[in-house]
């Protein structure tokens, strides 16, 4: 299919042999599982969902130890186009299953933050604890219950603080707290924990951020999320009681916000890539269903109607796809203007994709909305993008910030 050639336009040699690896895996385990076990997402026991033997695969293959570092036993990425990579490969497992590319990407970008701010002493007990046990799992915990996106807009005020604080007493810091809506917190074993280190100074200029074993004495994990979609990626809600991690599992101090770029920007990347995953399978499946199916006496694909819709969801595909290319280059390139485009491409795959998972719901008819058909989850898995990494209209308000710094709204606060 052309759609298919324009992926591989463009790709360094050893990208486009990771793309098809992973493409590989998705289309021999990843998608015969979800389609013959369609039910198992809505297993209420989290861990009967994905068989370990998945984790396992994607672990021989080498994609689910990206970002470790090379000496650790990690896979290794040409540090000149990782980003761009990351996104390749992020589209190609989601189109398999987006809670497992969750999962894995979560890894991933944990791993790059922990390379560049971890002291090596941590580097050295965990990394290789990751790349043994093919179902280690990493989580980032920022979310809170009271505060969520709200806390990315273009203010610093003491208002917007984390509720969640950590003091150090003695050779420990001692974190208070509670995190929600937290990628893979059911099941991680080593957390990144965000706190208030100095109450009133500002997100940017009081907030820390700490290793935490799932094992420490006081953290505890309260619930896995039931979510819309994504549902092989188990979200969670983690409480923090007394919970003492030694001095030196400090990461940043006061200023971890300011050094978490290297995780933001590739995530937000990573979002958009797993939204185009999940488009292109829907685009694909359309793509076959009306070519087989007949309706008013001739097959799908030859009513006008169809054709304004195909034509519509590969559009919309390829443009988000150019501006994923051009923001992950930006990343890599370590450019000025990699802050506004990554937002952007989080803003446009997110509504774009959703609108390409319509089409292939209307255009399925009725069996759109059939369990068995596998549409329906497209359909969700979608629209859970609007909110993940920032809500549509934070990320639209971060866009104007950085387009406009010297004269847009502070949106809060006194003006």
């Amino acid at each position: 299919m052309l759609l298919d050639e324009m992926v591989e336009r463009g790709l360094p040699e050893d990208t486009r042999m990771m793309r098809d690896v992973t493409r590989k895996f998705a289309n021999e385990h990843v998608i015969p599982f979800t389609r013959q076990n369609w039910q198992a997402e809505w297993n209420m026991n989290p861990d009967q969902r994905l068989p370990r033997k998945i984790l396992e695969v994607a672990n021989a293959i080498g994609i689910r130890t990206l970002g470790v570092p090379e000496e650790f036993g990690g896979t290794p990425l040409d540090p000149k186009t990782e980003t761009q990579t990351f996104a390749v490969i992020s589209e190609e497992i989601s189109r398999g299953d987006c809670g497992l590319a969750e999962k894995l990407v979560q890894i991933w970008k944990v791993s790059v933050l922990l390379r560049n701010i971890a002291p090596r002493h941590l580097q050295e007990r965990w990394f290789p604890e990751v790349v043994k046990d093919p179902t280690f799992l990493l989580s980032h915990c920022l979310t809170e219950p009271r505060g969520a996106s709200d806390r990315w807009l273009p203010y610093d005020v003491p208002e917007a603080m984390m509720h969640t604080r950590a003091e150090l007493k003695g050779d420990k810091w001692v974190i208070n707290g509670r995190k929600q809506f937290i990628t893979n917190a059911w099941d991680s074993k080593l957390y990144v924990v965000y706190a208030t280190t100095k109450p009133g100074a500002g997100m940017t200029k009081g907030t820390s951020c700490f290793l935490v074993p799932r094992d420490t004495p006081g953290f505890s994990v309260a619930r896995c999320n039931e979510t819309l979609g994504g549902r092989f990626m188990n979200n969670g809600e983690i409480v923090l009681e007394n919970c003492a991690v030694p001095k030196d599992h400090c990461l940043v101090q006061d200023v971890a916000l300011a050094k978490a770029g290297v995780y933001f920007r590739p995530g937000k990347i990573i979002q958009g890539s797993k939204n185009i995953g999940v488009a292109v399978r829907a685009f694909e499946e359309t793509a076959k269903y009306v070519q087989e199916y007949v309706q008013g006496g001739k097959k799908l694909i030859k009513h006008q109607a169809t054709a304004l819709r195909l034509a519509d969801m590969a559009t919309k595909i390829c443009a988000v796809r150019g501006l994923l290319r051009d923001a992950s280059r930006a990343v890599d390139e370590k450019s000025p203007e990699a802050e506004v485009l990554c937002n952007m491409v989080k803003l446009y795959a997110s509504e774009a994709v959703l609108e390409v998972c319509k089409h292939a719901m209307e255009l399925h008819g009725g069996n759109g909305t059939m369990l068995e058909f596998g549409i329906e989850k497209l359909y969700r898995d979608a629209s859970m993008y609007l909110h993940m990494d920032g809500t549509v209209d934070i990320t639209k308000f971060k866009i104007v910030k950085n387009l406009f710094p010297d004269t847009a709204g502070k949106y809060a606060g006194n003006d």
